[in-house]
């Protein structure tokens, strides 16, 4: 779950940020890191706005109403609402291309204050490209991205919008190896932020603690399990420079963040998901601070455990939607066979 935070306040994880230098993205330590040359110097990838004008919970929404309609029959949720007041991220029919193959055909869907959501679907259907697109790294080939009611123009910088941050959090460990933990999770801060070292030293054991993490400050990510690097990685996507008058709420992607951990860690990690959102409370028992949450995950266990509404990607479009109590009882083909495992329906490889 290697995390990458693009922020217009520069507060996240792993800075996603400049034009001047790139890493290697095939390597496992720095991916997605672009770093400035020139210290000092602001140009983060992001995708900001407005705060939201009020806490709304799952349970605010008011007049909703389904529609479902599919080539395979009843098959698309989709859930419409009469306010619009609280969508953070909206896609407008996005397409994405990489050369001839063409991943996303049209993905449309809101995401709104204080939901979790996950993105499921077979592998090779848009999911990661999706969050990418959100996140401001790639930009889509047609069709529009707003943030909190604002129409993103490609990518840009973090001088150009702000009002909300957006992290998102890789599913490979991109910790710095050379890095102790402290210098991992506070690295956006001592690069960045007004903090002194010692504000920004105790800032980092504070946020090690809301994710379960005591005393690994000086460890380097060698010395780690692969649990306890995702929970770094998740301790540096919440940092947050605590200086600053107001706080930008922040969204949160993740990118299978459970991926290559065994039932009790991911158990852990969905658990932590959870913790930081602002219906949640982390381990040192204050409410967490993620504004709304997507995961991208294969898993049934995170599906059940960590995310609310669910949206099928198939074929680069989202095929159904629905809540996550609805996924092992839907009667549609392409879900049933998701959830089963069968070979045989729509899906085919």
């Amino acid at each position: 779950m290697t995390s990458a935070t693009f922020s217009s306040s520069l507060l996240g994880p792993f800075p996603v940020v400049t034009s001047t230098r790139h890493c290697d993205l095939g390597k496992e330590r720095n991916k997605f890191c672009c770093f400035n040359e020139k210290k000092g110097q602001r140009n983060v990838i992001c995708a900001c706005m407005a705060p939201p004008t009020r806490n709304l919970g799952r349970d605010e929404f008011h007049g909703t109403k389904f529609t479902e309609s599919s080539k395979y029959g009843n098959f698309s949720k989709e859930v419409k609402h009469e306010n619009d007041s609280d969508v953070l991220i909206e896609c407008r029919n996005v397409y994405k291309s990489f050369g001839e193959k063409h991943i996303l055909r049209g993905v449309s869907f809101k995401i709104r204050h204080g939901e979790a959501v996950g993105i499921i679907g077979p592998s090779g259907t848009g999911k990661s490209t999706i969050l990418k697109i959100i996140a401001g790294l790639l930009a889509p080939d047609k069709g529009e991205v707003y943030i909190r009611g604002k129409k993103r123009m490609g990518l840009i910088g973090d001088d150009e919008i702000s009002g909300l941050r957006i992290g998102l959090v890789f599913q490979s460990a991109a910790l710095f190896d050379s890095l102790t933990v402290r210098e991992n999770v506070g690295f956006l801060l001592y690069e960045n932020s007004c903090m002194s070292d010692e504000q920004i030293s105790q800032l980092v054991t504070e946020t090690l603690a809301a994710v379960g993490l005591k005393g690994v400050e000086e460890r380097l990510p060698s010395e780690l399990s692969g649990g306890m690097k995702k929970r770094v990685a998740l301790a540096r996507s919440i940092i947050c420079d605590i200086s600053k008058e107001s706080i930008e709420p922040e969204v949160l992607l993740y990118d299978e963040p459970t991926a290559g951990l065994d039932p009790i860690a991911s158990t852990v990690v969905e658990d932590l998901i959870r913790s930081v959102h602002t219906k949640g409370e982390d381990a040192s028992g204050k409410q967490g601070k993620i504004a709304s949450y997507v995961v991208v995950t294969h898993q049934h266990s995170t599906i059940l455990r960590a995310v609310d509404r669910l949206l099928f990607l198939h074929e680069g479009k989202v095929v159904w939607q629905g809540m996550t109590e609805e996924f092992t009882t839907s009667t549609n083909p392409i879900v049933r066979q998701f959830a089963s495992g069968n070979l045989d329906g729509p899906i085919r490889y």
